[in-house]
């Protein structure tokens, strides 16, 4: 038994399929597929159901991948080990980041973070939390950074920072009449929000439920997952919307006179940085933790006076 063969079967399992694993393995075909082989003959058990497709692995194959998966992630720590008693960071740090978190924090800490660690190199995915979620307890990915908490026991939650909603409202709407807002201000008719999958619109409609649903009629429903076209909505469209204040930052003062702000306890949502239970890297995760935190506002830093919206 050899690690390059439990690399091998952890990327079978990982992409369901025998050609999908070599490409990630940068190997051919054959040549995965006969290391596998050779793997089931010492053990004496098959571990993947190959007339199956996507090939799937069989009963005993599911629990020999999860402890090969333990067995390579405790692998990783000599090489970690060796990374903390060199001075400079350096190797692969990967990366999965919510859509309404990226735009607001990316482009503020990347130049920061890859000039004060050359040697690293930040891959990132923008992906919803399910996928994030996946991908980190497939090991695909080294950390998260997502709205929290999750309820994930095998995943670790580092929270950042706590930021608010506010209320982003078109002169039409009854909310722009107000200079401070509560939930049960907001109409759910008027309010235009994310599609399905994003964890952000779980929220929003948390903050929203404590007022009962109005008779109306509804005639356009969009569907977008870009907090952007939700303001733009607002702009063009009339209604009102919420938006993470950290999307403020952008905009001018007209818009600016848009915003209404909630009366404390303000409802606000724990951005973390999410690892799996067993992570690595942990000298460059708190590197990247640190660049956050230096680019978010002190009063972001804490949850006081602020109800964080589950999802």
């Amino acid at each position: 038994m050899t690690i390059t063969q439990l690399e091998y079967i952890i990327a079978v399992d990982t992409y369901r399929s025998f050609v999908g694993a070599a490409d990630k393995c940068f190997v051919t075909q054959p040549t995965l597929s006969m290391q596998v082989q050779k793997l089931e003959d010492t053990l004496g058990v098959k571990l993947f159901d190959r007339s199956k497709q996507p090939v799937i692995p069989t009963e005993i194959g599911s629990e020999i991948i999860a402890q090969a998966r333990i067995l390579l992630a405790e692998s990783e720590k000599i090489k970690e080990i060796i990374s903390d008693r060199q001075k400079e960071l350096s190797g692969e740090l990967k990366v999965g980041i919510i859509p309404t978190v990226a735009p607001y924090i990316l482009p503020k800490i990347i130049q920061g973070f890859v000039e004060k660690y050359p040697g690293v190199k930040l891959i990132v995915w923008e992906q919803t939390t399910e996928l994030i979620i996946q991908q980190l307890k497939l090991g695909t990915l080294d950390c998260g950074i997502l709205s929290t908490p999750l309820h994930e026991t095998s995943l670790t939650e580092v929270p950042v920072f706590y930021e608010n909603f506010v209320a982003y409202v078109s002169k039409n709407s009854k909310l722009s009449k107000k200079k401070n807002i509560v939930p049960e201000d907001i109409d759910m008719e008027e309010i235009w929000v994310l599609n399905e999958g994003h964890c952000m619109r779980e929220q929003v409609l948390n903050i929203c439920q404590r007022r009962k649903a109005t008779k109306g009629y509804q005639h356009f429903e969009y569907n977008t997952g870009s907090v952007e076209t939700l303001k733009r909505m607002v702009d063009m469209n009339n209604g009102a919307t919420i938006l993470p204040e950290l999307a403020l930052a952008d905009l001018n003062e007209k818009q600016l006179d848009k915003v209404r702000y909630f009366k404390s306890p303000e409802p606000a949502r724990e951005v973390s940085i999410v690892m799996h239970r067993n992570f690595l890297k942990r000298r460059m995760i708190e590197a990247l933790k640190n660049e956050i935190l230096n680019f978010v506002p002190k009063r972001l830093r804490s949850k006081k006076k602020k109800e964080i919206m589950d999802i």
